[in-house]
């Protein structure tokens, strides 16, 4: 039976994982989180895998505090960038099959068209930076590695987007989100799926892929989006990035193009209205 480790599953996408691994008996899972397995000690990464031997590993494990890691450079790029050069190193050397997650804060924003896989990479973020060196590593140690940027994360675990907002708009009457942000949003168990059906298929191809779902919406129409399926009566007001000011810069534009991952694949990018009825859904 073959084994499939998953880093950081106490994360959106590991808990999705677990939550649907029990659809695919054919595979052993490890799930392991920093208690066992600590991404910001890459020189112990090895000697864990060496005593697991896993076949396929998914790495989910990401220094992901955008802001704070403007203030934490030296920690979020080991996580995101040594640990992932030991996982990437390790696969190579043991025949492993590696899928990494990764980024749209690669990109600088810039773009006016859905973003392809190989198109300009600037990150304006040290997250973004310490990403790109950690799918640069990846791919420099392990060719084969399947990287997948993704982007607006959610789920039912975990901290979110759409549970802070269902959590805000059930105490306050009005509230102010981001309206000059463009992309589209990812519920993590829609990755989750394609993370197994990839694995499943047995069909390898490396490289690198986009997965968000499909739709182009701003960070205040995805609010507008939480209110109306919720039916909460809190009023949602747009404003602008520059009204909202943060450490971290993010994005203007970070749409991804998924004809990659579909072609390749034969993948399912469902419409993100669809999944997040889904996810609220199963919230209440």
């Amino acid at each position: 039976m073959k084994k499939i480790l998953v880093t950081g599953s106490n994360g959106q996408l590991g808990s999705e994982l677990q939550s649907l691994s029990s659809g695919f008996p054919e595979f052993k899972f490890i799930f392991t989180n920093r208690s066992v397995l600590s991404m910001d000690a890459p020189e112990t990464i090895s000697t864990y895998l060496d005593t697991i031997q896993p076949d396929f590993i998914v790495n989910c494990a990401a220094y992901t505090a955008v802001d704070k890691a403007e203030s934490e450079p030296e920690l979020a790029d080991l996580v995101n960038h040594k640990a992932v050069e030991a996982i990437a190193k390790w696969g190579f050397l043991h025949h492993a099959k590696l899928i990494h997650i990764s980024t749209d804060y690669v990109f600088d924003g810039t773009s006016a068209t859905p973003l392809k896989e190989n198109d300009a990479t600037n990150p304006q973020n040290e997250y973004g930076r310490t990403k790109l060196r950690g799918e640069k590593a990846c791919l420099l140690s392990n060719p084969e590695s399947i990287i997948i940027r993704t982007s607006w994360v959610y789920s039912e675990f975990g901290n979110n987007f759409v549970k802070t907002m269902l959590r805000l708009m059930k105490e306050r009457d009005s509230l102010n989100v981001v309206e000059d942000q463009i992309g589209s949003p990812t519920y993590a168990k829609d990755l989750a799926r394609a993370i197994l059906d990839i694995i499943s298929k047995n069909d390898w191809t490396g490289g690198i892929y986009n997965f968000s779902n499909e739709g182009e919406i701003s960070w205040f129409e995805f609010a507008v989006a939480i209110q109306e399926i919720a039916k909460l009566s809190c009023k949602v007001n747009g404003i602008t990035s520059s009204q909202f000011p943060t450490p971290a810069k993010r994005p203007a534009y970070s749409l991804l193009d998924k004809s990659k991952i579909k072609e390749t694949f034969g993948v399912n990018v469902p419409e993100y209205r669809q999944s997040l009825e889904m996810c609220i859904k199963a919230l209440n």
